[in-house]
């Protein structure tokens, strides 16, 4: 008899472990510090903390890797499984987004007028 881990073993859940289930994030403390740094927004608010609960039909946009990415929730889900079952917890809303460069180009703020020291 095969278990479906799409449907919700409750109507809601934590964001954290949600992020994790998903696999928008590799590890569930790093969910929760992308929460704590406001970097993830719920339905077009910022989260800072973790333990927010999320239902169906929420609107999620979190960073992942070098891009952003906005999706809405379809399921809970009972555990973090594969891929394949993860991708079925959410449904993308919007293209992902490049984020922008970490790390600019270093330049110099004064540049001395006339060439040399």
């Amino acid at each position: 008899m095969s278990e479906d881990h799409r449907s919700p073993s409750g109507s809601n859940r934590r964001l954290d472990q949600w992020l994790w289930f998903a696999r928008l994030v590799k590890t569930r403390s790093l969910a929760a510090r992308l929460c704590a740094a406001g970097v993830v927004t719920l339905n077009g608010l910022p989260v800072r903390k973790s333990n927010r609960i999320i239902r169906v039909g929420d609107v999620v946009v979190a960073p992942q890797g070098a891009y952003q990415r906005t999706v809405r929730v379809v399921a809970m889900g009972t555990r973090r499984g594969p891929a394949i079952e993860a991708r079925q917890l959410y449904e993308e809303v919007a293209t992902p987004a490049r984020l922008a460069e970490a790390a600019l180009p270093w330049e110099p703020l004064l540049i001395e007028a006339g060439g040399k020291d």
